[in-house]
């Protein structure tokens, strides 16, 4: 019933006339469709009741990100959602009083950090006597959010920790930085001696398997827009080709344009099957966790990116065009791919866990 009511909403209020808008303008955030959806109560599906929210289980929740990855909805619902989970799972009784019933409400917009710096062999960004200081990038929607969730170093304890930050003060700057995908804001963020609270108080240790498990639960909820993103390439590719004719012949009767279609459904299916494995695993032991949300991941954006592509290349040469509607989806393939660092890296997880196992 959730995800019905959200693809009834959303094929009305993210059309692609309104996306269209939304990437040609300086920021895509499309606030009067967040305000709706705050009022529906997505954002309370998994907050406990006691701070605003309707205690679900966590399911609920992948079924809209399915929903919003076919409407490409320009929204920060992923970001604000990996947050309250943060703040949910790691943060302190009064961090969860605090934060919980703004974010479940929608009136706290939330983005989220895990960026690591290669080059510094950890995080780009460092935190020392209640300051953080550093940059990183990119960080996504992090310029409509009143929160920052952010990994960064303990200067400290030598320790990864996971930190609380009002992107809004004066030691914090926001860069825009020029993306692929346009629907969706990614800033460049330095922090000059930027006030800063640890989640989960100052007694919390090492936050390396909190970010571990973030990034997992993220890789599950972009495995469902994946999906999501998928289905609706299908739908297009469809849709065209029952309609295009090539010598007098509608191209949709041939039989490679045919096995084309039949392939995207199969790794569509199959990226759908790994996407509900991976929200059984959230609620499972941690290694189980870790090798159903990699699958998830590897699953889901193996199957979005291909979708995209034969969707885009059985349009033809208008598909590459940009009055067409297919790089909508080709570019938001391509971002989701990229957004949780390599594939090579959830390749290893994956890897790992079957070892261990």
């Amino acid at each position: 019933m959730i995800q019905a009511q959200a693809r009834e909403l959303l094929a009305e209020r993210s059309t692609f006339p309104k996306l269209r808008q939304a990437a040609n303008a300086e920021r895509g955030f499309d606030a009067d469709l967040w305000r709706e959806v705050a009022e529906l109560g997505w954002l309370s599906l998994d907050v406990p009741e006691e701070y605003g929210g309707m205690g679900c289980e966590g399911l609920e929740r992948c079924v809209l990100s399915e929903e919003l990855g076919r409407s490409l909805a320009p929204i920060p619902f992923a970001s604000t959602s990996a947050v309250i989970d943060a703040v949910r799972l790691f943060g302190s009784d009064a961090q969860k009083a605090r934060y919980l019933p703004g974010l479940a409400s929608g009136e706290i917009r939330g983005a989220l950090s895990l960026v690591e710096d290669p080059r510094l062999g950890g995080f780009a960004a460092t935190f020392a006597n209640g300051q953080l200081n550093g940059m990183v990038r990119p960080v996504q929607d992090v310029d409509v959010a009143g929160l920052l969730v952010l990994a960064a170093r303990d200067a400290d304890a030598g320790t990864a920790g996971l930190y609380l930050v009002d992107p809004d003060q004066a030691g914090v700057r926001r860069r825009p930085l020029k993306m692929f995908d346009r629907l969706r804001g990614h800033d460049e963020v330095t922090f000059e001696a930027a006030r800063a609270e640890r989640l989960g108080g100052d007694t919390a240790g090492d936050a390396a398997a909190a970010i571990a498990e973030l990034a997992e639960r993220c890789a599950v909820a972009i495995a469902f827009e994946q999906v999501g993103g998928s289905e609706a390439c299908l739908e297009m590719a469809i849709a065209y080709v029952r309609e295009r004719k090539t010598f007098g012949r509608v191209i949709g009767t041939y039989q490679a344009i045919q096995h084309r279609l039949a392939d995207m459904f199969a790794e569509k299916e199959l990226a759908r099957s790994n996407a509900y494995a991976g929200a059984w695993g959230l609620t499972r032991p941690a290694e189980v966790r870790a090798a159903t949300a990699a699958a998830a991941r590897l699953s889901g954006t193996s199957a979005f990116d291909f979708a995209a592509r034969e969707n885009l290349q059985l349009h033809g040469g208008i598909g590459y065009t940009w009055e067409a509607n297919c790089h909508f989806y080709f570019r938001r393939a391509r971002l989701l791919a990229q957004c949780l660092g390599p594939t090579s890296r959830w390749v290893d997880r994956l890897v790992d866990s079957i070892e261990t196992d």
